[in-house]
């Protein structure tokens, strides 16, 4: 046997679907064998993989012992002359086996293959080749110099940034998500280390490779998708902590012991700076909108202030009492954006519609609250309102301007709606546009592009006219039907397209779910099309103003109504929890619950409360569970929480 394919999964369901689609086109022609090693996924991947490929060679465990282990798992049962460990998250084109096979064949010095890899946009990935992380190549990259100088052969030793992405090139370490070696090499230098749980392994087993007098190398005559690329999980805090952890554990078994104890007291310095690096990024990130607001607010209001103290309210002299600037003004500006974040606004893009509701509601918050505090605070219901007049002109004119400078649409007139390329052929096309009208709502145009030349009505053009119908209708996201052209056209076509701001999106045949990635920061999640989702940031508001405005009635109410229960305490407690965020109302049916799901607070009531007795199985709570996370309505929850209110009080 020539191959052997080794996929280890954990909840990426959708993804290994993909990928395994890929993987057996790909293997057309070659004697290989595919096992998938599944480390307790809660999403059904088994069940997927048991229906639609019984040709692969399941191993199911009951825990999750690991990457490593559970790659060990496998090859230990493989057969084939070489190994490839091989990433769910990845698409393979129809000739990668091939390719990297002959490459292999062709240098029998090489002990293992790595492969040219872009993330879901198409964008290079540059831990398709690497060095080796001595401290100073770790140094250069925890401080930035390796971003600063991304082509230099010292400062950017870790990416070997001066060695071209589109040359076979020697490297040093080779990356996980695809890995081919020669079966006697394993057998020589050993199987991936165990002490690795994630992270970490792919360094030490190339690393091991290279001291059994073997050479790596990067293949460039073929490419590969990796969705979760290492570049779109540094921001993650557990990723930081875990990646550079495996670094102290290579350290410590490779160098000598004085050398890991210097690069293990380097390495947790670095595991806090850069941990603190991303905790204070978020939350400048997070707070930097608002804080603008407050900013222009505060300044506006204090010459408003200025202008009617002066002009209007005490021609004759006098002025307004300090408590006005110092205590009043900000009680205002608090009203405003709290207002603008109830509606929406200090979300990725904003409409003006959201502002000025925002600050309409925000403004009758005040007046109303004027009206009923003491004579002695009312200071001037003039500068309320031209404070909300230049609320709203404020936000609108800096949001515009910074559109304007950062040429990102985060100001718009209102919802937009997708302009989408289809790019496909036949039945196929036919049944992914189904798929799309179904669950798209917001779509104003979907033109389908035909991947031969010659073509005609109801096609707009040819795959070779992308780049002009991309700029023509002002395409937003373009899918392509991987039934319909090879995996190396759709990567060829990404790559082509660049320049523009685009998404990219693949639909697997005869797949119910489409795959991409909403941004480059998010290229992991995948979704199905764009339901109406309760992780969607207006449904996450919508839901927590419910569960808060109704608890705080209940809790106003309690006293009376709490003895309409049979356990009115825990009504109470029940009421208090919600209030507080650390329950909501309505959550999904327990036994039906996954890791898949849009992550939710314990509920008062679970949605197994509208199955019988007798159907409370975990196959049909789980596709409530679904149907409920896709499908977001607050209205739904109120009609629900009316249903079941006796059982509010459990």
């Amino acid at each position: 046997m020539k191959l052997s394919i080794v996929i280890v999964n954990y909840n990426v369901r959708y993804f290994l679907e993909q990928c395994l689609k890929s993987v057996y086109k790909a293997l057309d022609g070659i004697e290989a064998e595919v096992f998938v090693v599944d480390n307790d996924s809660k999403d059904s991947s088994v069940e997927m993989v048991r229906e639609q490929f019984p040709q692969v060679q399941l191993i199911a465990n009951s825990d999750n012992p690991g990457f490593s282990k559970a790659n060990n798992q496998a090859i230990r049962l493989s057969k084939g002359e070489y190994v490839l460990l091989l990433n769910p998250d990845t698409v393979v084109e129809e000739h990668t086996f091939r390719k990297s096979l002959e490459f292999m064949d062709a240098h029998p010095d090489a002990g293992g293959l790595g492969i040219k890899m872009i993330d879901g946009k198409g964008n290079y990935l540059p831990e398709s080749k690497r060095g080796l992380p001595t401290p100073w190549v770790a140094f250069y990259k925890i401080f930035g110099l390796t971003a600063i100088f991304p082509r230099s052969k010292k400062f950017a030793r870790y990416y070997m940034g001066h060695l071209s992405e589109d040359e076979n090139q020697e490297v040093e370490i080779l990356a996980g998500a695809y890995m081919l070696m020669r079966k006697s090499v394993l057998d020589e230098v050993g199987l991936l280390d165990e002490d690795f749980f994630m992270y970490g392994e792919d360094i030490d087993l190339s690393y091991r490779i290279l001291k059994g007098g073997y050479k790596n190398y990067y293949l460039a005559d073929s490419t590969i998708i990796h969705y979760k690329g290492e570049s779109t999980k540094k921001g993650s805090l557990n990723y930081v902590r875990v990646f550079y952890k495996a670094m102290v554990i290579f350290t410590e078994k490779h160098f000598s012991s004085s050398y890991a104890r210097f690069y293990s007291l380097f390495i947790n310095l670095a595991i806090y700076l850069r941990a603190g690096a991303a905790v204070l990024g978020r939350i400048v990130k997070r707070l930097s909108t608002p804080v603008v607001d407050v900013l222009f607010l505060y300044g506006g209001l204090y010459y408003i202030k200025e202008y009617w103290e002066h002009n209007h309210r005490f021609i004759q002299g006098g002025e307004y009492p300090p408590e006005l600037m110092q205590i009043a003004v900000p009680a205002y500006i608090a009203f405003w954006v709290g207002s603008l974040y109830l509606s929406g606004v200090y979300d990725k893009q904003v409409r003006i519609v959201q502002i000025l509701r925002g600050l309409i509601l925000g403004t009758v918050g005040i007046l109303v609250a004027y009206s009923l505090i003491p004579e002695a605070w009312r200071f001037s219901r003039a500068i309320i309102i031209l404070g909300a007049l230049w609320a709203g002109l404020s936000s609108l004119l800096w949001r515009y301007l910074w559109s304007l400078i950062s040429k990102k649409a985060i100001l718009v007139s209102a919802k937009k709606d997708l302009r989408i390329l289809l790019v496909g052929e036949g039945e196929e096309l036919e049944r992914v546009h189904k798929l799309l009208r179904a669950n798209q709502p917001l779509l104003s145009f979907c033109g389908w592009v035909s991947t031969h030349s010659e073509h005609a009505e109801p096609y707009v053009g040819s795959t070779e006219d992308l780049p002009d119908l991309v700029r023509v209708f002002q395409i937003d996201e373009i899918i392509f039907c991987s039934a319909s052209l090879p995996a190396e056209a759709i990567f060829r076509a990404m790559r082509n397209l660049q320049g523009f701001d685009l998404e990219f999106k693949i639909a697997p045949g005869e797949s119910q779910f489409i795959i991409g990635s909403n941004s480059i920061h998010s290229q992991g999640s995948w979704y199905t099309q764009d339901f109406n989702s309760v992780d969607k940031p207006e449904n996450r508001r919508a839901k927590r103003i419910l569960d808060f405005t109704l608890a705080l009635g209940l809790l106003i109410t309690s006293p009376l109504l709490a003895w309409f229960f049979k356990k009115p305490f825990q009504f109470i407690a029940n009421v208090l929890q919600v209030l507080i965020g650390r329950k909501t109302w309505v959550a999904y049916a327990e036994n039906g619950r996954s890791k898949e799901l849009p992550q939710l607070a314990p509920g008062v009531l679970g949605l197994d409360l509208a199955l019988q007795s007798n159907r409370r199985d975990e196959a049909i709570q789980r596709q409530l569970n679904q149907l409920y996370a896709k499908d977001y309505d607050w209205q739904k929850d109120m009609a629900f929480i009316w249903q079941y209110r006796k059982s509010l009080g459990k």
